[in-house]
């Protein structure tokens, strides 16, 4: 039975009887199934009889339902509805759009709709540059996906994307007071993305790509970047940088060490690999050696594909070949987000002392991290139910909200880099250990921490936006005195 997970929770209606230890009974069948009870409300009662809902996590589907029929071996016990909370948290979507302005009177919808909307488009046809603070286009993003690469789950197709693209919305919102919406895209076709993307980008501040597969999200990417005048960001990319290098700055605190003297080794160059390593070299590493299928990344192997090339011009300076394994003896890092299992406990102990390891392969990590923790001084996964988890959520809310507060058309190195170094400022000295590198995603302080970093940078890079208005503002009327 795989541990209990909130993922795999459900409610279950009893009808029993009415009996001093009907509560006791009823949590002892739920462990003797495996299962955790984490509430017991009572719907109703009579004089014999009692109507129960036990909430309750389970390992999985075939565990619910073990628990279930356990439940109704107990003595009087009749089963009513069972309710998957997680598919009933997702009952007629997670988010919604509401209106800002009540519309109470044919004055509120002459303000809010005709006649007066028409002065506010014919600024805006006047002076584009209005939209940005007359419309929604003021603080909404774009999240967008193809379904091509759901989670761990693969090619799941857009109306699977659906529900977590509606996610990421939810998060956007709850940490970043962003508006975001899920644009779940029926093509996978790099062109009509393009197409499409920049056809609804007027409405947006910018555009948050999610869960498109590798290689084409490399191109969508880089084609709107350079096509949209809006800052554009692939979250499974950049996102996972930001975290794992702020991540990784204080797990140097921890161990002592420098990121510009420590050798890195890393196993995938994905989406989120690629991505990892041109974050880390911009921000000073000088020694890093990737490995993927194939093995050590080198310019001499045989039949290197081509996304590969700029990998072997800008790594492995020591000109390694072989196999992870053998790159990775007396490595200070290891960071992974490639596949399960691929390093061994022996690897591990082969590493440098106070050597750091980030198995962030999802769901299943490179290395069990309790045997990761007998030889590496700091362990980090991207799991929830261990110690330093490296997720990007707790970068991408902040990211954009410093991106939208400084009006910004793109999204540069040194913005990354600062998103990074506020993620790990956060986590105080006093705080600061080898089982907390990174601030949990619900910390008062770091969104907007994040927000501010990001945000400086971007008005430095665009020389303060704050003061390039060229024409009146039309909210703000001029009274001549005589």
């Amino acid at each position: 039975m795989s541990a209990p997970s909130v993922s795999y929770s459900i409610t279950v209606r009893l009808d029993l009887p009415a009996i001093p230890t009907a509560v006791s009974l009823l949590t002892t069948a739920v462990e003797r199934a495996g299962g955790v009870v984490t509430a017991v409300d009572v719907s109703a009662s009579g004089p014999d009889r009692l109507q129960v809902d036990l909430t309750c996590a389970t390992g999985g589907e075939s565990d619910a339902r073990k628990v279930v029929d356990t439940l109704g071996e107990v003595e009087g016990v009749r089963i009513g509805r069972v309710s998957d909370r997680t598919f009933l948290a997702h009952l007629g979507g997670k988010i919604q759009i509401e209106p800002k302005m009540q519309i109470r009177h044919r004055d509120d919808l002459s303000l809010v709709y005709t006649p007066g909307v028409g002065r506010v488009s014919q600024q805006i046809a006047a002076h584009p540059e209005d939209a940005s603070r007359l419309t929604i286009k003021r603080n909404t993003v774009a999240v967008v996906s193809d379904g091509s690469a759901i989670l761990g789950l693969g090619n799941l197709g857009p109306l699977a994307a659906l529900p977590v693209m509606e996610g990421k919305a939810a998060l956007f919102k709850q940490f970043g007071g962003i508006d975001a919406f899920p644009l779940c895209l029926d093509t996978q076709d790099v062109d009509e993305i393009v197409r499409t993307v920049k056809a609804v980008a007027p409405v947006f501040a910018g555009i948050n790509l999610e869960d498109i597969s590798a290689p084409r999200c490399f191109e969508i990417e880089d084609r709107l970047r350079k096509e949209l005048d809006i800052p554009v960001f692939h979250d499974d990319q950049h996102g996972t940088a930001i975290v794992a290098l702020g991540a990784l700055t204080n797990a140097l605190k921890v161990v002592g060490k420098k990121l510009e003297d420590v050798r890195i080794v890393q196993a995938g160059a994905g989406a989120a690999g690629s991505a990892i390593l041109r974050l880390l070299l911009a921000a000073g590493a000088t020694d890093v050696v990737v490995a993927d299928v194939g093995g050590i990344v080198h310019a001499d192997r045989d039949n290197l594909d081509p996304s590969l090339e700029w990998v072997a011009e800008a790594t492995n300076k020591r000109d390694l070949k072989g196999t992870l394994s053998e790159a990775l003896v007396d490595a200070d890092v290891f960071i992974g987000v490639s596949a399960p299992d691929l390093v061994s406990e022996d690897d591990v102990k082969s590493m440098a002392e106070g050597a750091i390891v980030f198995a962030m392969a999802n769901p299943m990590p490179e290395i069990d991290p309790v045997i990761a923790t007998r030889h590496a001084a700091v362990v980090a996964t991207g799991r929830s139910d261990f110690a330093n988890q490296i997720n990007n959520v707790l970068a991408f809310p902040g990211v954009f909200r410093g991106l939208i507060d400084a009006r910004s058309t793109r999204i540069t190195d040194e913005m990354l880099i600062a998103a990074a170094h506020a993620v790990a400022d956060v986590v105080t000295a006093d705080e600061l250990n080898a089982t907390y590198i990174v601030p949990s995603v619900f910390h008062s302080d770091l969104h907007t921490t994040v927000a501010k970093a990001v945000q400086a940078v971007a008005e430095r890079d665009a020389a303060s936006l704050s003061s390039q208005d060229e024409h009146p503002n039309p909210i703000e009327l001029e009274f001549k005195k005589d």
